[in-house]
């Protein structure tokens, strides 16, 4: 090739190269400058808040908020401590829902335990919001909404796992999960601002007893399109391994069954364990039992789960309770309630000779199929002491394989980490320590601390594509519920009772002049768990004389202010009562003028 033609060719490619470029940054010149300018559109923040199930267990419910609209994930509930006194439910504080609830799409529910839908008859009498959930959570719903005569108010929509729905600016697709009740699941909440995991309850059985293993494909799929932030349940976090598979049970069960071949067994486990209910039910059948159920929310549930097809009962295995003197001991299984020890529960009763249709004694041999819930050591502790005292013969969990957890353990845990591969993680479902080593395991696998958030009840959480902040807190606690009563039981209400509860009660009743204050009639004492009265008769009566004379002197003073004179009663009365028995009861001043 010429010179010249050298030339011309490096020119020609000189030109094709600056065209190309042109061509690829959208033209030449000013018009290139002005595209490479344009910024992509920014999306909208998520925000994240918690009404429950931070640093406690139980009493799961969170929010999702985009662009205006908020999802309500699970609304559950939890037992009271033994600090809560009377106290029958502790519900969450719905205010913030109440505030927004024109902003609320719907409630989406993970599955049926108590600690899951448990809230939801008090939150659906105060709004009106549609429910989704599938088939067997919403058969239990249905049972508690029925209850609370709510069943004609609220809309149920059924859901099946794998499928999609739309609510608001989210679609939701509900994800198969393999959990100790059937039908749950987690969720993909795909926002305008990011997709949001919430595995709700979960373990990774591959030998699950009833339907399929753990939808972890769904799970990859979702990662591999991008997840802003992932909510992972806690419960197992500090457990190493894997959680044991539910068919181990199956093999306890038949091993212990035949060393009862002479007792009858009683099994105590959560009512709401279908799966545990229909291995007991298969080896009752196995060994030639007739099996009655003992609790009505045991009753309850496997009357839901059995028409629903979640439960199969073989042809006249079932008898009724009232049945169980028609059969002989060895030929009789019952399954029950109380295996947290619950004072009301079936198991509780019997322990304690206060059940009406079942007696306990040599001839029980009880096997009390599950985990105490952290609190609940000490009280199934004496349960399991008091059924030893009658000479039943009590196996639990710490003995024999009769429990598997339905919660992930940490190699599960890591397994749903790869998979999901989410921006920003968010513990959930624990106590703290729960919550905490769950953050530690995903720094372990690389995520960066400052793309962990720890939060607490009332937190919110605000996730943007750059970043993550702690928003403005909304309003959470705990509410009461006793008796017919919610949230009138309050922390005040509480330590009076809790006072009561340690030193007990002095009532002051005296009669006054209406004109001039003197005491007409008492002042009587009574006396209500402080001391025995026949045996403190010098105290009371020294009592009885300093309470005259602090009556007396204030209507000699003219201090007619009852507020001023019940609190002299009070402070003088207690520090007597201190000074002889270092105690110090609740005063209880009763005046009335005549």
């Amino acid at each position: 090739m010429s010179s010249k033609n050298q030339r011309n060719y490096k020119l020609k490619q000189s030109w094709y190269s600056k065209n190309n470029r042109n061509q690829r940054s959208g033209g030449g010149g000013k018009t290139a400058k002005k595209n490479s300018a344009v910024k992509p559109v920014k999306k909208p923040p998520v925000k994240i808040s918690f009404l429950g199930g931070l640093n406690e267990i139980g009493k799961n419910i969170t929010l999702i908020e985009c662009e205006g609209d908020i999802v309500i994930v699970d609304c559950g509930m939890a037992f009271p401590d033994g600090d809560m006194l009377g106290v029958d439910l502790v519900i969450p504080d719905f205010s913030y829902i109440e505030q927004n609830v024109d902003k609320v799409r719907g409630i989406v529910l993970t599955h049926g335990h108590e600690d899951h839908i448990g809230g939801l008859p008090f939150l659906l009498s105060k709004i009106n919001v549609p429910l989704y959930g599938t088939p067997l959570t919403l058969g239990l719903v249905e049972n508690k909404l029925r209850e609370h005569s709510l069943i004609n108010k609220v809309k149920l929509n059924t859901v099946n796992a794998g499928s999609t729905i739309k609510l608001g600016c989210m679609d939701i697709k509900f994800i198969h999960v393999n959990h100790s009740i059937p039908d749950s699941v987690a969720f993909a909440i795909k926002t305008p601002g990011g997709t949001v995991v919430h595995t709700g309850d979960f373990k990774i059985d591959c030998t699950p007893i009833s339907g399929d293993t753990i939808d972890l494909s769904s799970f990859a799929q979702v990662g591999d399109e991008g997840v802003l932030a992932l909510l992972a349940e806690s419960t197992n976090a500090n457990r190493p391994g894997y959680t044991r598979t539910e068919r181990m049970i199956s093999e306890s069960l038949d091993s212990l069954f035949k060393k009862a071949e002479q007792y009858r067994i009683i099994i105590a486990t959560f009512a709401s364990n279908v799966n545990r209910v229909q291995q007991i039910i298969d080896c009752a059948e196995k060994h030639g039992r007739k099996v009655a159920f003992s609790g009505r929310s045991m009753i309850n549930y496997m009357d839901v789960a059995s028409k629903l097809g979640y439960l199969r009962v073989p042809e006249n295995i079932l008898i009724d309770l009232d049945m169980l003197r028609k059969y002989p001991p060895e030929q009789i299984v019952l399954v029950t309630t109380g295996s947290q020890g619950e004072p009301m529960s079936a198991l509780s009763r019997m322990a304690y000779s206060d059940h009406r249709k079942v007696m306990v004694g040599e001839g029980d041999f009880i096997i009390i199929s599950a985990n105490p819930i952290p609190g609940n050591e000490k009280t199934v502790g004496n349960v399991v002491d008091e059924l030893l005292k009658r000479g039943c013969k009590v196996i639990y969990e710490s003995m024999y394989d009769v429990h598997v957890s339905g919660h992930a353990c940490q190699e599960e845990l890591k397994l749903m980490h790869r998979l999901v591969r989410p921006k920003y993680f968010i513990p959930v479902h624990g106590e703290h320590k729960h919550l905490r080593k769950h953050a530690e395991l995903a720094e372990f696998l690389g995520m960066e601390r400052k793309n962990i958030f720890i939060g607490d009840i009332g937190k919110t959480v605000e996730l943007c594509g750059d970043y993550m902040k702690e928003a403005a807190s909304v309003p959470a606690g705990k509410v009461f519920v006793d008796g017919l009563g919610v949230g009138d039981v309050g922390s005040i209400v509480l330590r009076d009772r809790k006072h009561l509860g340690q030193d007990g009660l002095i009532i002051i009743v005296a009669s006054l002049d209406v004109y001039d204050g003197h005491v007409i009639s008492g002042p009587d004492i009574v006396s209500r768990g402080f001391v025995y009265v026949r045996e403190s008769e010098g105290l009371l009566d020294e009592v009885r004389r300093l309470a005259l004379g602090i009556l007396e002197d204030c209507a000699e003073k003219n201090i007619q202010e009852w507020g001023v004179i019940k609190n002299r009663l009070r402070e003088e009365i207690s520090k007597l009562i201190s000074q002889r028995t270092r105690r110090s009861p609740m005063i209880l001043p009763i005046l009335q003028e005549v």
